[in-house]
């Protein structure tokens, strides 16, 4: 009986042993694909030859000209896929001008002169759950491919174009017009930086990816209530760049810029780096202010809930008087305590620190005199000092130490955030300012030219809940354009822009893109036609 007793404990003892040895196999698996892809991702990177775009930015459109046709219909995880890479896109430049267009911006109660004035609170369509969609599902398919070619379903998209998300910089302009507004050139810079904190603040929870605007694609917005409006267009392809150009309804700023987003795979996380300079004039005072974005990344994109935290630093230069804002936008440390976190100080051109400024982007910015400040912070590391971390990636979404920034007596609030719509959770976490950038009624369909992205069929499928049609359309407009490409090749025809042309800034000396004029005109002759 012992004997049988010890033989059964063997047994027992073999199996545990041998799922053990299986789990750490698996685990084993999984630990080395994602080393793979990441790995393959760098060398394919440093492999390329000098002068051509990086890896990391390279398009759709690029990755269909890679593939054949046959290759090109696959779709994974038996849901009807669009291309889109993972190193693709994931937040213009012109000289003063004295005037404006001569069409006319009507007042209150007139409707706009492109559309609707009463703008909408909700999308047509709820989101579509991701619940059933594994991102890791599609990647663990793909271990051994190049990067450009991995595919993911529209279901991981939001209902806009980036030209149209790009417009999200504009939802707090009223800092714009204060910081024209003011005597004060400090004053004028805090509000800047106010401004320059609050472009980034709607992509807080935004984990849907916005569509990539085909090369010629636009967009424009006239927003009467907010005192502006805008034109961006899709500049190229190869990279993929972005140029936009906003003035102000009673001429008193300019804000331009163009975007190349570049975007690098960790394994578990996607760092999405927008490089391109962003530049506002105030007309009324003759300053130019310029400034380039954080880095934003998007965390647990293998398991887990996504989450998003900005890092990196801003710095902000007034090219008249010499101060400069520098920024630091902080990584979330390893207890939580630094998510979201931004502060920084003022000075001028002798380095003496003005003011300095502190807060979170996704709520508010504060300023407060530098001393103050800086007992402050003297006193908090102090407390805290034995909790402090450097940058890692926690497996899920730290909390901060608290829902709001601790006011240090004596501050300023300079901008706070302005709430979410109750129903901004089943509308893909938009703000109540991007539910309004896909709308289109009659009249201003008849205004807008034929490239504006309102047009696209498969933005405007998907934000009706047609998520087939959307995924049908958006490959038939990416065959569309390669063939296009394919065309303008074979006759050594190259591209040329509507809006835009490339140019240096004049403040930066940086290559960007000018705004070339008359677009207000409506004359719009001659246009691609990508829909």
């Amino acid at each position: 009986a012992l004997a049988d007793c010890l033989n059964l404990f063997t047994k027992q003892e073999g199996v545990r042993n041998l799922k053990l040895e299986h789990e750490q196999e698996k685990n084993k698996i999984l630990s080395e694909a994602l080393e793979t892809l990441a790995t393959e991702h760098h060398e394919l990177e440093q492999s390329l030859v000098k002068g051509s775009p990086p890896l990391s930015i390279i398009s759709e459109e690029q990755f269909y000209d890679a593939v054949s046709d046959s290759e090109s219909e696959k779709s994974l995880s038996g849901f009807e896929t669009t291309a889109y890479s993972l190193e693709d896109s994931m937040d213009s430049k012109d000289t003063i001008t004295s005037g404006m267009s001569e069409e006319k911006v009507c007042g209150s109660g007139e409707s706009l002169s492109n559309g609707i004035k009463k703008h909408r609170t909700s999308l047509p369509s709820p989101m579509f759950s991701r619940n059933d969609f594994s991102i890791w599902s599609i990647l663990r398919k793909c271990i051994g491919m190049e990067l450009s070619k991995i595919t993911m379903p529209v279901i991981f998209n939001e209902p806009l174009s980036f030209l149209q998300r790009l417009t999200e910089y504009m939802e707090h302009t009223y800092l714009i017009h204060k910081a024209s507004s003011l005597s004060s050139t400090t004053e004028r810079m805090q509000c800047v930086a106010a401004f320059a904190v609050s472009a980034v603040a709607s992509q807080w929870e935004r984990t849907g990816k916005p569509f990539n605007p085909l090369l010629g694609e636009t967009y424009e917005l006239i927003r009467d209530d907010l005192g502006f409006r805008l034109l961006s267009e899709q500049v190229s392809h190869h990279p993929p760049i972005s140029a936009f150009y906003a003035e102000g309804l009673n001429n008193d700023f300019v804000f331009h810029g163009s975007i190349y987003p570049k975007l690098k795979f960790w394994g578990k996380s996607v760092e999405a780096e927008p490089k391109g300079t962003m530049t506002l004039e105030l007309l009324e005072h003759n300053e130019a202010y310029t400034w380039t974005n954080p880095t934003c990344c998007v965390h647990n994109i293998i398991v887990g809930k996504l989450w998003i935290e900005q890092y990196g630093n801003v710095e902000i230069t007034n090219h008249k008087t010499g101060e400069k804002c520098i920024l630091s936008f902080k990584p979330c440390g390893l207890f939580g305590k630094e998510l979201h976190k931004v502060e920084g100080y003022i000075q001028d051109k002798s380095k003496k620190k003005l003011c300095a400024l502190y807060g979170k982007w996704t709520e508010c910015l504060y300023s407060v005199d530098p001393a103050t400040f800086d007992a402050y912070k003297k006193i908090d590391k102090k407390n805290t000092e034995e909790k402090k971390s450097g940058k890692q990636e926690p497996d899920e979404m730290p909390m901060p130490d608290s829902e709001s920034v601790y006011v240090i007596p004596g501050s300023i609030l300079l901008w706070k955030i302005t709430p979410r719509p109750p129903n901004s959770a089943q509308m893909y976490n938009f703000t109540s300012f991007a539910m309004a950038l896909n709308e289109l009624d009659k009249e201003m369909e008849s205004v807008i030219p034929k490239t504006d992205c309102r047009l696209r069929p498969d933005i405007r499928a998907m934000e009706n809940g047609e998520i087939d049609l959307a995924s049908e359309e958006k490959k038939r407009l990416e065959e569309k354009q390669r063939t296009a490409r394919k065309n303008r090749s074979k006759s050594e025809e190259d591209w040329k822009t509507r809006w835009f042309h490339q140019g240096p800034n004049p403040y930066t000396g940086t290559q960007d893109w000018l705004y070339s004029g008359n677009y207000w005109d409506r004359n719009y002759f001659n246009l691609p036609d990508i829909y």
